[in-house]
């Protein structure tokens, strides 16, 4: 048996223990959920972990889901005075060669505005993730409005 063959066996079976929702080319997305701030809300979002391990760097630059008429990569701006402003991230977001990139509440997130349909506890949603070098990357998102995050971001609220 090769080293190669071998190699892949492992890595493999390495996979398979880990909690990975989507892998595609050189991304790993784990740790997904979604939710919505109230039931019956035009809007959502999805958060994730996304891993980048190519050698190169990347950029996610779009998100797109069935699930709503208009899909952006959003974040929250700190206005001052304890204000803060959530805006489309112009010219997408780079993830580093080997890095990992948090999407959490209160911080870079993709935004689901203009709802098609409820995003209901325990449904999954379909979305998208384009990057520059990855391509296209199809995550499936289960739904969990009662979440708390597990790698940080806002404890409470939308």
């Amino acid at each position: 048996m090769s080293y190669t063959v071998l190699a892949r066996g492992v890595m493999a079976a390495a996979l398979s223990l880990v909690p990975v929702m989507s892998l595609a080319a050189d991304i790993v997305i784990s740790d997904a959920y979604a939710r919505t701030s109230r039931p019956g809300a035009p809007t959502g979002a999805a958060f994730m972990l996304i891993t980048n391990t190519a050698e190169t760097d990347d950029r996610l630059v779009a998100a797109s889901s069935e699930i709503a008429k208009r899909v952006e990569l959003h974040t929250h701006i700190d206005q001052g005075d304890g204000v803060m402003k959530m805006t489309e991230i112009e010219g997408g977001i780079p993830i580093a060669a080997g890095a990992t990139h948090v999407m959490q509440r209160g911080g870079d997130h993709v935004m689901f505005m203009g709802l098609t349909d409820t995003l209901e506890q325990g449904a999954e949603v379909t979305v998208t993730l384009t990057f520059e070098n990855a391509g296209d990357v199809v995550v499936t998102v289960p739904v969990d409005n009662d979440r708390q995050p597990r790698h940080g971001g806002m404890k409470h609220g939308g």
